[in-house]
This record gives structure tokens, sequence and C-alpha cells, in this order.
């Protein structure tokens, strides 16, 4: 019986990987393309700041092609329609699946179904409600390899940007920090692990701070009543 076509929302780091590795383990679907948002003024995806050129060396790691979604205004209605006139080409090649690596925020689960539902398709959540010290552990079990390329100041000081996912990692993490920076208290680039078929090499480059202010809610899933007022960056170069 063939295997429903999918697009797989790729962000490049830990929680898109261990979601990629536990669709491509349980072979029930055919992933076509993964599909990545990336800000077309500095050629970087979106949020993670990680260069375009360190995106298409994971693609061609896991041999399969990339899709990408330029923005430049930074608007949501610029992002949804251009991720409408992609999702309608991919649907015209009968692709009626995209798959998301998102664990527990309802609000987002909810903005995703409601987007795929304007172009007539759906969306799939493989490791929805997985307990997020459980997977990250899990990760860190299978071999990825990772490392923060964004924190939020907030919740994350400067010392924290390139720093490698390990035990020690997760291990000094502060209580009110989700495991897996599910809360966007961290962003992450993977670079080694199963799904790769060799290492994305690189050099740490210089960290970055970018000011932004944001009050996070009380109905996040780690609650608190911490502002934001930036996120430190490190730029990642590869070799």
């Amino acid at each position: 019986m063939e295997k429903p076509k999918v697009i797989f929302s790729w962000s490049g780091g830990k929680d898109s990987s261990y979601c990629l590795h536990k669709v491509l383990q349980e072979d029930i679907f055919d992933v076509k393309y993964l599909l990545t948002t990336v800000n077309g003024n500095v050629n970087r995806v979106s949020m993670h700041g990680v260069r375009e050129e360190l995106l298409d060396m994971q693609a061609d790691s896991i041999g399969i092609p990339l899709l990408k979604v330029y923005v430049k205004e930074g608007t949501n209605d610029e992002y949804e329609r251009q991720m409408e006139a992609l999702l309608l080409k991919a649907k015209s090649e009968g692709i009626q699946l995209v798959v998301f690596g998102d664990i527990f925020l309802e609000d987002l689960r909810v903005y995703r179904e409601n987007n795929m539902a304007k172009v007539g398709m759906k969306a799939v959540f493989p490791i929805w409600k997985t307990d997020t010290t459980s997977l990250i552990n899990d990760f860190i079990e299978k071999n990825f390899k990772t490392i923060t390329c964004c924190v939020n100041d907030g919740y994350l000081n400067e010392s924290w940007v390139g720093r490698e996912i390990d035990r020690s990692f997760v291990n000094d993490l502060p209580k009110n920090v989700d495991a897996c920076g599910e809360n966007g208290e961290y962003h992450t680039f993977c670079y080694e692990g199963p799904i790769f078929k060799k290492k994305i090499n690189f050099n740490i480059g210089e960290k970055i701070y970018k000011p932004l202010e944001i009050k996070t809610t009380d109905d996040s899933v780690c609650t608190s009543n911490i502002v934001t007022k930036g996120f430190w960056f490190v730029d990642l170069i590869p070799l």
C-alpha cells in the first residue's frame, strides 16, 4: 500500500531532528520535502538566525529535498501568503499532509491546523504531548549533537548561547525553563545524529544581542512573569 506523501516542517533544531527521526523510523509516511522559513533580507533561518548555507548542508546530509518560504516584510500576512502558495503547489503533487515537531503549545497547534485547513491539507504532530525531559534525554541517548543558536534573555543569559546540548546542559537549566525550550527559551542547530549521512561542520563566530521587548503570558506551560528584553544569537560559520 502506498504511503501518504508528506512535507516535514524543518527548523534545523533538535525537536525537528528528533521528530524527523521518529517519522523515518516508523516508515508510515513518504517524506517528499523538508520545509523551512528563511528571512530573505539576511538569508538566515527565521528566529534561529542560522545561515541558509548551513540549512542547505543539513538537507543535503539528510538526503531530502528542501523547500524554502522566503519572507522579507516580517509580517504574518506575508508569511501566510507565501506559505499558502507553496503548499498549494505541493498539493498539486499529491501531498495532503504537513508534519510538525511541536510538543505542547496548544495555540500554535490550532494556528497550524487552521492554516492547513485553508488549503485543504492536514497537520500531523508525531511528538505531541511527549514529556520534554524524556524527549531531550532520549535525543542525547540517540547520539544527536546540537548547539544553542539563540536564547531568550528573560530566561537565559549570554553564557547559554553557543552551548552544546548534553547532560550537563539539561541538569544546569533553571527550573522555570522547559527542558526542550518549548516556550521559546532557547533554539538550536542540530549538526550530527542518526538522520544525517555526514556531520555538518562549522565554526562558532561572534555572539550578537538583539533587543526586543515581550512579556510572557501566564498561559505558558512554564508560567512566569518574566520580561524578555532581547535575544542572544551566536553566528555559526559553515566550513
